[in-house]
């Protein structure tokens, strides 16, 4: 009877502990923690290899987001966004309207509205993904300077900053902090954003 209870309660252990581990694989998952980090060298070296195709993204990116606006898109893969967010300057008041959004599926009701508003279609998505897949990248931004997502790393993110002029003297030490910023050329600076857990300067 009793080595019957014992093989039971070593039984459910077992089965626990599997559990256990299950869930902490899957929360690690989560965030990232398998994701692989990559080197101021790797994001140098991919920028020479993809330097043409990521400045054609920037001029059709450019030609589409319409004046007074920042938008700030994020591909999951070809049927989800995983940012969407756009940012409207009022000329009347000065203040600026945003609507940031996440998770969104692009065959949605949400999707259609957003890029109705900004005279894009499903077209539009298609063809600016098609030109982040052969720039190797995943994101971007019509900021100043105007931004392009590389890749994610668990919660982190990394990127590259084109600038339309050199970076004058008085902002490379902003630019080239050795943390969030390298400055590679004098109008290209890679930038890498920690997340609210992990690392949170640039790897090397």
């Amino acid at each position: 009877m009793f080595k019957k209870i014992l093989k039971w309660v070593l039984i459910l252990a077992g089965i626990a502990f599997i559990g256990y581990i299950s869930v902490l694989l899957m929360i690690m998952s989560a965030f990232g923690a398998f994701d692989r980090d990559y080197t101021k060298e790797e994001l140098i070296e991919h920028y020479d290899l993809k330097r043409a195709e990521m400045h054609a993204l920037k001029s059709y990116y450019q030609s589409i987001v319409p004046a007074h606006h920042t938008v700030k898109i994020e591909f999951t893969d070809n049927q989800k966004l995983n940012i969407f967010h756009i940012s409207t300057l009022d000329e009347v008041t000065g203040k600026t309207l945003r609507d940031n959004n996440w998770d969104l599926e692009i065959e949605s009701l949400k999707v259609d509205s957003m890029i109705t508003a900004l005279g894009w279609s499903r077209k539009t998505l298609k063809t600016l993904k098609a030109k982040l897949d052969e720039a190797g990248c995943i994101s971007v931004t019509n900021s100043t300077p105007f931004n392009i997502g590389f890749q994610r790393s668990g919660m982190g993110m990394y990127f590259y900053n084109l600038f339309d002029e050199p970076i004058p003297d008085s902002l490379r030490a902003n630019y080239n902090d050795s943390c969030t910023y390298v400055l590679y050329t004098d109008q290209v600076v890679l930038e890498y954003g920690g997340g609210a857990v992990g690392p949170q300067c640039f790897p090397w």
